[in-house]
């Protein structure tokens, strides 16, 4: 997995290249106009107090804090895909991820993958930055080979054991520990904020309100993706700040285990009914038209993963089945 990072990615998009690249894409020359007026000749001054910097003229770059930039950097990078099967590349914004699945030790098609990224990277005005780009390197094999380092226009990239990628910790044995630590001392920060609140004598609504805004959406920050193949000692120290939390606010908490069914639960009754979702085809109903086929799992660290748990969740709810049945 190769996380890539772009120096200032919003601010070297160039304007007429995304404009070229929306008409190829169908939209319509007014709205091509229009945002091509919107990124262009845009002053631009610093003010601090009652001072400000002469203006200048800002001809490149899309806005950042804008609503409609990210929207318009995905725009600019859909030309950016996998030209190899075996390889994936993940966009969110300007976060830019490279997976590659090697077999038989053959990496040419995930070099060649980069090598090409790069490539696109300078036609069209992206500058990589090698210092912060990180490579992280699964394998589970019992007898595993010295993987050479992966080079970026003659840069080596360093290799990483974990990395945080949009606000999760990956680890490259694929365990949670590192992640549920970070998660537990971000939550021991906030506890202080409810104890201030709870020595003012402030009401257990609004110790439970702030104790959901400020410190259980942190614990459950993607927990579809990583509680389910979380250690038995890493859940006990995230129960433990429930516990505490409780105990300060004075009122019944959800547990992390419950929260986590009931997202998963949620979730995958979206997938299930959503057939341009991706993975709508894991959702596969039974002949008798009340279970879905359960997804075949070599490895508890499968068995335990989203899609396997989602469906055993959805099978062990029949009223999920029934309104199935009534549409």
């Amino acid at each position: 997995m190769l996380f890539i990072d772009f120096s200032s990615a919003f601010n070297t998009v160039i304007p007429s290249k995304l404009i070229t690249k929306l008409r190829d894409l169908g939209i319509s020359i007014s709205i091509c106009n229009w945002l091509l007026d919107f990124l262009t000749n845009r002053p631009q001054h610093v003010r601090l107090d009652h001072h400000c910097s002469p203006t200048l003229t800002v001809n490149t770059g899309v806005p950042q804090g804008c609503v409609m930039s990210p929207f318009l950097y995905s725009l600019f990078t859909h030309d950016c895909r996998a030209l190899h099967g075996s390889n994936t590349i993940i966009k969110f914004a300007d976060d830019t991820t490279v997976i590659g699945l090697i077999k038989d030790n053959d990496e040419s098609a995930y070099r060649e993958e980069v090598d090409r990224l790069a490539t696109w990277c300078h036609n069209n005005n992206l500058l990589l930055n090698t210092n912060k780009t990180k490579e992280l390197v699964l394998d589970f094999r019992r007898k595993t080979d010295i993987h050479p380092p992966i080079h970026i226009n003659g840069a080596a990239v360093e290799r990483v054991s974990s990395f945080k990628f949009l606000g999760i910790h990956l680890s490259q044995d694929l365990t949670w520990t590192t992640n549920c630590s970070s998660l537990v001392k971000k939550a021991h920060q906030r506890l202080f904020f409810l104890r201030a609140l709870k020595k003012h004598h402030l009401s257990s609504d609004i110790l439970v309100n702030f104790y959901r805004c400020t410190i259980e959406s942190i614990l459950t920050s993607c927990v579809t993706v990583w509680y389910g193949n979380c250690s038995a000692s890493d859940r006990k120290a995230l129960q433990k700040v429930v516990k505490t939390a409780h105990q300060i606010a004075g009122a019944s908490l959800p547990s992390i285990e419950d929260i986590y069914r009931r997202r998963c639960h949620r979730r995958a009754k979206k997938v299930s009914k959503d057939s341009c979702h991706p993975a709508h085809g894991l959702f596969t109903l039974m002949p008798s038209g009340r279970r879905y086929r359960s997804l075949r799992t070599k490895t508890s660290r499968f068995r335990n993963s989203f899609f396997p748990t989602a469906v055993s969740l959805l099978n062990s709810d029949p009223s999920h089945f029934t309104s199935l049945q009534a549409q």
